[in-house]
């Protein structure tokens, strides 16, 4: 069978890879969208290294992005988010991908989805995935966004023009509600680990929070090392279980581990000395409060964008672990300063107490992007048996 050609760009956003699609591209029936995602990627692969896609093996490199015109009278383009399993014949789209955010906004102008003039971009955009709003604001020369600057980020080696991300009144992206339990501070009685105080928050994406002394650990240990120790994995993914009911994500355990990526689970611990994985220590004095995040069952080597503006957002709210590891300061809406596995991350995190209930105004970060490769990418009709019908109507958009 021959190969069917698709539209298709390969773009860095943030510490994430992924393929982007206009939507326009694709075929309008989505229930083809899950076999054509999997066949680009290289999914499934029991090996776990997609040689056979242009996945990478990590969940950070796993990744599809479709954006198209939306239809919402606040926003500018719609951004649909596809996490695809690495192992398994599944396809995600319960979470959105904060860091491939920064190259939705890039990605529209150069594709001629929104015009600008002047020097400076702002896209609204809208996450299908959560239907929440993020403003991306950023560079451009003649219509066309820079990628050259200055901006250096944590996990991405050289410099690049910077993308300013304003998530939007980013509470309840999942559940509907910023604290589902209605507290900043939770006791769970999770099967098999025992009774376990965490911070369960929705804002961005939905969140679980330990300490991580509770779990064992000190909270620096570094991705490799975490993922080395099998008990504390199987400890973590149980809470990540049962946070999820407590959550309203799922009814039960066995629909939670359905839903591999969402909610994430984070190991928080006060700054401390660190190591980091380009060599360059960390210093306590450099950092605000220390964080680990996991999602499909991998230790993430970059803090994942949206987790890392809920674990700002958790810090403002009095009461939660988050906070309670956080270095105090005199000015609540401060930049809170991350320490993660690739270095220190800086966002800024909105957070206010309206009619007794925490609410987030807002939550903001920089990132970089670059659009690496375009032109089509060739997925296997054998892969896609239900694309064949529609393979004329792909073949004539591209």
């Amino acid at each position: 069978m021959k190969q069917t050609k698709i539209a298709a760009a390969f773009i860095r956003g943030g510490t994430s890879n992924a393929i982007v699609f206009n939507q326009q591209h694709l075929p309008s029936d989505r229930a083809l969208w899950d076999e054509i995602f999997m066949a680009a990627i290289g999914s499934p692969d029991p090996y776990g290294r997609q040689l056979d896609g242009m996945g990478g093996g990590l969940s950070s490199l796993s990744k599809v992005c479709v954006v198209g015109k939306s239809k919402r009278p606040d926003a500018d383009v719609d951004y649909t988010f596809a996490q695809v399993l690495i192992k398994e014949a599944k396809v995600d789209y319960t979470t959105m991908c904060g860091n491939m955010s920064s190259a939705i906004g890039p990605f529209a102008v150069d594709e001629g989805l929104v015009t600008v003039t002047g020097d400076e971009a702002l896209v609204r955009i809208h996450s299908t995935n959560t239907g929440k709003i993020v403003h991306a604001r950023f560079p451009v020369e003649d219509g066309v966004a820079v990628v050259d600057g200055e901006l250096a980020i944590p996990g991405v080696a050289g410099t690049g023009a910077p993308v300013r991300l304003e998530f939007c009144a980013p509470g309840g992206a999942t559940t509907g509600k910023m604290l589902p339990t209605g507290e900043a501070v939770t006791t769970l009685d999770v099967p098999g680990v025992g009774r376990i105080a965490c911070s369960m928050v929705d804002a961005a994406n939905a969140c679980v929070f330990v300490r991580a002394a509770d779990v064992g650990l000190t909270g620096t240990e570094m991705p490799e090392a975490l993922e080395q120790n099998l008990a504390v994995m199987k400890k973590l993914g149980a809470i990540r279980l049962a946070a999820s009911v407590a959550m309203g994500i799922s009814k039960n355990i066995e629909e939670a581990a359905r839903k591999p990526s969402v909610p994430f689970i984070g190991v928080v611990s006060a700054p401390r000395d660190a190591p980091s994985l380009s060599g360059d220590p960390i210093q306590a004095n450099q950092a605000d409060v220390t964080g680990r995040m996991l999602s499909n069952g991998q230790v993430h080597r970059a803090l994942p964008l949206t987790c890392t503006v809920c674990l700002a957002i958790a810090a403002r709210i009095q009461g939660s672990v988050v906070y309670e590891a956080t270095r105090e300061t005199p000015d609540p809406e401060s930049d809170l300063r991350i320490a993660m596995p690739s270095g220190v991350l800086t966002v800024a995190a909105i957070v206010k107490q309206v009619d007794g209930k925490w609410y987030a105004e807002k939550g903001a970060v920089y990132r970089t992007q670059r659009r690496m490769f375009e032109g089509t990418v060739l997925v296997r009709a054998s892969c896609t048996p239900g694309l064949q019908t529609v393979n004329k109507q792909v073949r004539r958009a591209a």
